[in-house]
């Protein structure tokens, strides 16, 4: 795969959403700008099924310039959408996510095939999760054609691609506040990473836009071809 980039917004204390029931707003109009601009040159986002749950993202290019320079290129409006499941409990039809924006690719586990096929055939290609790796999701994903992911989220899948090092570039956007939440989801959870002390991502840039810190980070050395 040509580019996996991994972006995310998080409070101080490094939490990517609050653990009540309303959905907690991160970022801010320059920032947003600055990701769709991201998403824009993307051929795919990849998010979890719990993030497809509670946010109900569309997962679009929200900006008419950046709509243009897709149909310059030749490319659709709004790319490919990829949410991973292992039973697609929660996933509704009818929500904005398979109904607006870019076709919908589900990977979920073999067992559940059947009954996402029924559900879903009509606005998703619904195709088998392998082993549920990072690795396996990538192999699966490039033999589509998809050379270029945006993973967005939420906390399980970041985590797994961090710790598997399968990233070329990792943007975290940093709100100037604490949510103090024990409950509320991070940016990761506990994990095998490569990377640590003695394994560190290179900084690339920091930028404020607006009052949002973005921090831009390169893996030297990503790792993408395992099976």
């Amino acid at each position: 795969m040509e580019r996996v980039h991994l972006s995310v917004c998080m409070s101080l204390d490094g939490h990517i959403d609050t653990d009540g029931g309303k959905r907690l707003v991160l970022s801010g109009e320059e920032d947003c700008r600055d990701m769709h601009a991201v998403r824009a040159d993307c051929d795919a986002i990849l998010v979890g099924a719990g993030t497809v749950r509670r946010d109900q993202p569309r997962l679009t290019v929200r900006y008419p310039e950046l709509v243009g320079q897709r149909r310059e290129r030749g490319l659709a409006d709004h790319p490919l959408k990829v949410v991973v499941t292992r039973g697609g409990d929660g996933l509704n039809a009818e929500a904005g996510f398979f109904t607006q924006g870019g076709p919908v690719i589900v990977l979920c586990a073999e067992p559940a095939l059947p009954a996402l096929r029924a559900r879903l055939s009509s606005v998703a290609q619904v195709l088998d999760l392998g082993d549920g790796g990072v690795h396996s999701i990538l192999s699966r994903l490039s033999d589509l054609g998809i050379q270029r992911l945006m993973v967005e989220g939420g906390c399980q899948v970041l985590t797994q691609f961090l710790a598997a090092g399968a990233f070329h570039r990792l943007r975290v956007a940093v709100a100037p506040f604490m949510v103090g939440r024990a409950g509320a989801p991070r940016l990761a959870g506990p994990g095998p990473f490569l990377h640590g002390p003695d394994n560190r991502l290179r900084i690339l840039s920091t930028r404020t836009l607006g009052n949002i810190a973005v921090i831009d980070m390169e893996n030297p050395e990503p790792t993408l071809n395992r099976r």
